[in-house]
């Protein structure tokens, strides 16, 4: 098991009510050092509450929070000289230019350079915009200039609350070419966010919420190749049938658990067997158009987030799920 003292950020049992109505409920995150982690929740499960927890702006009723690998309280507040966050909207001051704002931002926390404000300008491709007021700005641009000031005191840990929001889809493939490189010097990126394609395409690592507590954590590759998929696409006045035909399938392995969708059908069942798939649709005359095999991260979180608010009356869930760990916590 991983020492904590060797993860960007550990979160173990936090608690937060917001009058009855419980916030976070016993949640743990471990996220190493040097990924991209991606953090992910239907509205309402948790994450907002969380990074500002983690950031400082609200006081927790209870857990434990590790930063780089030190206990911390809103009492160890100097922690965050090594923290960039952006959390919800950015503010700034709008008469003054992006190059100004930076330098005011900057003068608050670590000694920063001229040279670095330049450079994390250069970074989010605003250079050429610096000297204008951000009362000028599009919600895209002011949010890159939010992703700027985070990244002004070159931190170790980067806390970034739905990055992508107000960005065309040029800037976010550009943020995202550009969190990856941050993780690959070296850097811990933990970013929250519903756009679950772009979560899909970045990240190493993967914290999924329902309700305040967590539901599933682990690599990309381990959550997808956890949950055996296999889709496969037929005419779509042969699905009736193709239903029926595939929901006969050992329902020990497939689970018998059948999804169809504009002629897409889904069959919970272990991937090297897609032969069994194929094989029992042209044993009743149909034939697949295509065929794909692996699990679809959209797929897997509504799918988790689902099951986690009906696992019972008080919408707490019976089992968390961490691979790689070879562990299961009960609640």
């Amino acid at each position: 098991m991983t020492d904590d003292r060797d993860l960007a950020l550990a979160v173990r049992g936090l608690r937060k009510s917001y009058g009855s109505r419980r916030a976070l409920d016993g949640l743990d995150l471990t996220v190493p050092s040097g990924v991209v982690y991606g953090f992910l929740g239907p509205n309402g499960a948790g994450k907002t509450t969380t990074m500002r927890l983690l950031t400082g702006l609200l006081h927790a009723d209870g857990g434990t929070i590790e930063i780089l690998g030190r206990p911390y309280t809103r009492a160890d507040r100097h922690l965050l000289f090594e923290v960039g966050a952006l959390v919800e909207i950015p503010s700034f001051y709008p008469y003054l230019s992006a190059r100004s704002n930076l330098r005011e931002l900057g003068s608050s926390g670590p000694p920063t350079s001229a040279r670095r404000i330049e450079e994390v300008l250069e970074l989010v491709g605003l250079h050429e915009r610096a000297t204008e007021p951000v009362s000028r700005f599009s919600l895209g641009m002011k949010q890159r200039l939010g992703i700027a000031a985070a990244l002004v005191s070159d931190p170790r840990l980067l806390l970034l609350d739905e990055p992508s929001n107000g960005l065309d889809p040029a800037g976010i493939a550009a943020m995202r070419d550009m969190l990856c490189h941050l993780a690959s010097v070296g850097k811990t990126v933990f970013v929250s966010s519903h756009l679950l394609a772009e979560v899909r395409q970045m990240v190493d690592m993967v914290g999924i919420i329902a309700a305040g507590r967590l539901v599933r954590e682990g690599t990309m590759n381990e959550l997808l190749g956890s949950e055996g998929v296999v889709r496969v696409r037929v005419r779509p006045d042969a699905v009736p049938r193709a239903v029926e035909v595939l929901a006969g399938l050992d329902a020990a392995e497939a689970g018998g658990a059948v999804g169809h969708e504009a002629g897409w059908l889904s069959v919970h069942i272990a991937p090297d067997r897609s032969e069994d798939v194929t094989r029992a649709l042209a044993q009743a005359g149909i034939y697949a158009a295509e065929l794909h095999i692996g699990s679809d991260l959209e797929q897997l979180f509504l799918k988790l987030t689902q099951e986690s608010v009906h696992a019972d009356p008080d919408g707490r869930f019976a089992r968390v799920d961490t691979l790689g760990a070879g562990t299961q916590n009960r609640a």
